[in-house]
C-alpha cells in the first residue's frame, strides 16, 4: 500500500489536495527496487498547467517504456502547502511513490516560460538541495534542464548540472545508458558529466568560462573542460510518426488547464514570423502521418474518457493533410460526442465548410492572430496577412454562425509608430462592423471582439534578437492609446480590450537574452520571495529591482540596448539549424518591411535543410 507524503490533517487543510496524490488513471507505478534509473519530471508550475504539457506526457511515456527506468512526475506546490513543507520540514515528493526527490537520479526540469524561473529554485529549495549545481554533491540527483528556454540557457546555468538542447526523442535513450553504465562500475558525477558533455545536444555548464568586455558585453564564452564541445547541435526528430507518442496519457482527478486529448499534428511552422521564437527553433517543419494520428487519436480517446480533442501545431492551417484528418476525426468525435479544438489556425486558410462541420458538435469562441493593426507593421513581422484577408475571414466566420472573436496583438515591435498602435482599434472596429453587416434577423445577438494586447519580448534565434525593448511606463503609454482609440470608435460596445502586465514584459526581456550574471539576481530575488512569478496575484517588480540595485547590475543594460550586428550573444554556442547570418538578414528586412515568402512558396536559405528532411525537401 502507498503511504502519501502528506498527512490528511495537511491535505485537508490546504486548497485542491488531489495536486500532490498522484495515482491517476494511466500513471504509472512500479516496484523501484526493480530499476535502475529513477528520473523525477518536472514542471515548474502548479499541477493544473503542468499536466496539461505535452512535452512531460510524451517523455513520461517514453521513459517508462524501458523497464529499467521509474520517471515519475513533480510540479511546484502552491503557496498554502509550500508554507506547511518549510515548517514542517517535509521535502517535496514525487507523485508516484510519493519518495523525496533528492533520493532520485535525475530531476528534469521544462523550461517552457522565462516566469517560472524562480519557481525552479523553489523546486530544489523544498527539495533539501543546494541551488547550485557546485554545491549539490554525488547524493544528490543531477539536475538537467530542457524546453525552449534552454536555447538561452545561461541565466540558470549555475542552478543546472546538464541541459538538453532540443528534442527529447533523439539522444535521452544514449544519455540514460551511459548514465546506467557509469552507477553500475561506481564512476562519480563529474565523470558521467564528462562522458555525457560528449553527446549531440548536451550542455554542461560547469564546462564553459564566459568573460565580458568594460562595457558589459560578452567577450567570450569558451570550454574549460576537453570533453566540452565549442558548439552545441540542437537535436531534431526528422520522422515523427516513428517515435514514441503517449497513447495513454495520465489524466488528472481535477480540471486541468488544457482539460483534452492533445494531438500534435506537425512540429515547426513554414511562416517565418520574425518575433517567433518557436517558429525559429523548431524548424524545419515536419508532418506526422495520417494514418498515425487517426490510429494514436482513437487510442487517447479511449485511454483517457476526454471530452475534447485538441490538434496541436503551431499553424493548424498549414497540415497538408488537414481536411482528410478533420473529416475523419468529426465521424469518430460525433460517435463519442467529443469536441474538436482547431488552434493556431490562420484565418486566411479558415474554411467555412471545416467551420460548419465542427461547430454542429460543440460551438466556441474563435481565436485570429493579426500580430498587428496596419498592414505596414504586418510586413515589419512578416506576418504575411493583409486587412482584406482579415476580414473575409471574419466575415466567414460570422456567417458561420459564430459571434465571438478573439483577435491578438502586439505593441512595442520594433519601428513601431502611433498609426500602428490605434490600427489595433480600428482593425477590430472593422472585424466587428462585419458581424453587423449580416442582416439583423439572421444575427444571434450582439457580437464580441476581444482584442488582447501582449507587449513585445525580444527573444533568442529571431531576427529581432537585436532589437531594444521599451520601458514599463512606455508599454503603458501604448496601451492606453490603444484603449483611447477604442472608446472613440462606433462598435466600441461589442470590443472588449485586454493588455498583459508590462512589469512582467521588462522581467521577461531581461531573462530571455539574459547572460549568467542574471543567476545571481534570480537567486537573491527568489531568496527575498519572488516565486510564482507568472502569477499575477503573486508577482513583485520590487523584490526583482531591489535584487538588481543591491547587485549593482542595471536591468536596461538587457532591455533597452539595440545590438550591434557583431555582438556576442550568450547562446550563440548554439546551433539551432537557423543560421545567425539569416536571422541578421531578416532583421534588416524587417526595418525596411519587405516581406519573405513562407516556406513553400520559396525557400529563403535560413539553414535548416541541413537536416535534409521536412519541409525542406517536399517535391
Amino acid at each position: 500500500m502507498r503511504k502519501l507524503a502528506l498527512s490528511d490533517e495537511i491535505l485537508l487543510k490546504i486548497e485542491k489536495p488531489a495536486r500532490y496524490i498522484g495515482n491517476e488513471v494511466n500513471s504509472v507505478n512500479k516496484n523501484k527496487d526493480e530499476v535502475d534509473i529513477r528520473f523525477a519530471m518536472c514542471f515548474p508550475d502548479v499541477y493544473e498547467i503542468g499536466m496539461s504539457h505535452l512535452g512531460i506526457q510524451i517523455l513520461y511515456d517514453m521513459f517508462n517504456k524501458r523497464e529499467d527506468v521509474w520517471c515519475e512526475r513533480v510540479y511546484s506546490p502552491w503557496p498554502d502547502l509550500d508554507a506547511v513543507m518549510r515548517k514542517k520540514q517535509i521535502p517535496l515528493f514525487a507523485l508516484e511513490s510519493q519518495d523525496p526527490i533528492k533520493d532520485f537520479d535525475f530531476l528534469g526540469i521544462t523550461i517552457q516560460y522565462e516566469m517560472c524561473y524562480t519557481n525552479i529554485l523553489q523546486i530544489l529549495d523544498l527539495s533539501h538541495m543546494p541551488l547550485r549545481a557546485k554545491d549539490r554533491g554525488e547524493e544528490y540527483p543531477i539536475v538537467i534542464g530542457g524546453g525552449p528556454c534552454t536555447y538561452n540557457p545561461e541565466p540558470l546555468a549555475e542552478f543546472f548540472d546538464v541541459f538538453y538542447i532540443g528534442e527529447g526523442e533523439t539522444v535521452f535513450d544514449e544519455f540514460l545508458d551511459i548514465y546506467k553504465e557509469y552507477k553500475k562500475v561506481g564512476k562519480s558525477k563529474k565523470e558521467f558529466l564528462e562522458r555525457a558533455a560528449e553527446i549531440p545536444g548536451i550542455y554542461v555548464p560547469a564546462f564553459y568560462d564566459a568573460s565580458y568586455h568594460e562595457d558589459g558585453t560578452l567577450a567570450s564564452f569558451t570550454p574549460n573542460n576537453p570533453h566540452a564541445k565549442e558548439i552545441i547541435e540542437k537535436q531534431v526528430v526528422m520522422n515523427l510518426s516513428d517515435v514514441c507518442y503517449p497513447e495513454k496519457p495520465v489524466v488528472p482527478f481535477i480540471k486541468a488547464t488544457q482539460d483534452r486529448v492533445t494531438l500534435e499534428i506537425q512540429r515547426g511552422c513554414i511562416r517565418g514570423c520574425r518575433f517567433c521564437q518557436a517558429g525559429m527553433i523548431y524548424r524545419p517543419t515536419r508532418e506526422r502521418d495520417v494514418e498515425f494520428l487517426k490510429k494514436t487519436a482513437q487510442a487517447m480517446l479511449e485511454s483517457t474518457g476526454h471530452e475534447e480533442i485538441s490538434l496541436s501545431s503551431l499553424s493548424s492551417s498549414d497540415y497538408s493533410k488537414l481536411p482528410e484528418l478533420i473529416d475523419y476525426l468529426i465521424q469518430e468525435c460525433s460517435a463519442r460526442n467529443v469536441n474538436i479544438s482547431l488552434p493556431s489556425l490562420r484565418i486566411d486558410a479558415f474554411s467555412l465548410d471545416v467551420m460548419s462541420k465542427v461547430q454542429d458538435i460543440k460551438k466556441s469562441s474563435l481565436t485570429f492572430a493579426p500580430e498587428a493593426g496596419t498592414q505596414r507593421m504586418r510586413d515589419v513581422i512578416n506576418k504575411g496577412l493583409t486587412e482584406e484577408v482579415i476580414l473575409n475571414g471574419a466575415a466567414e466566420a460570422f456567417a458561420g454562425g459564430w459571434t465571438r472573436v478573439k483577435l491578438y496583438f502586439m505593441l512595442g515591435l520594433p519601428t513601431e509608430t502611433e498609426e500602428d498602435m490605434k490600427g489595433i482599434a480600428h482593425l477590430a472596429e472593422e472585424v466587428a462592423k462585419k458581424y453587423y453587416e449580416i442582416p439583423k434577423e439572421q444575427r444571434r445577438g450582439r457580437c464580441q471582439i476581444v482584442a488582447s494586447t501582449s507587449f513585445f519580448v525580444p527573444k533568442p534565434f529571431t531576427p529581432f534578437q537585436w532589437a531594444s525593448m521599451c520601458r514599463k511606463e512606455e508599454y503603458l503609454a501604448k496601451a492606453k492609446v490603444v484603449k483611447d482609440e477604442i472608446r472613440a470608435q462606433l462598435n466600441q460596445k461589442s470590443i472588449k480590450y485586454n493588455y498583459h502586465e508590462a512589469d512582467v514584459t521588462v522581467l521577461e526581456g531581461i531573462l530571455a537574452r539574459g547572460d549568467r550574471r542574471i543567476c545571481d539576481v534570480l537567486e537573491l530575488a527568489y531568496k527575498n520571495g519572488a516565486v510564482f512569478d507568472a502569477w499575477s496575484e503573486y508577482f513583485r517588480y520590487d523584490i526583482w529591482m531591489k535584487a538588481f540595485e543591491e547587485l549593482g547590475i542595471d536591468p536596461e543594460f538587457y532591455t533597452l540596448r539595440e545590438r550591434p550586428a557583431d555582438e556576442l550573444f550568450p547562446w550563440d554556442f548554439i546551433h539551432a539549424g537557423v543560421a545567425k547570418k539569416f536571422l541578421l538578414k531578416e532583421w534588416e528586412r524587417a526595418k525596411e518591411g519587405v516581406v519573405t515568402p513562407n516556406c513553400r512558396v520559396k525557400c529563403s536559405g535560413c539553414g535548416a535543410a541541413s537536416y535534409k528532411g521536412g519541409v525542406c525537401i517536399e517535391g
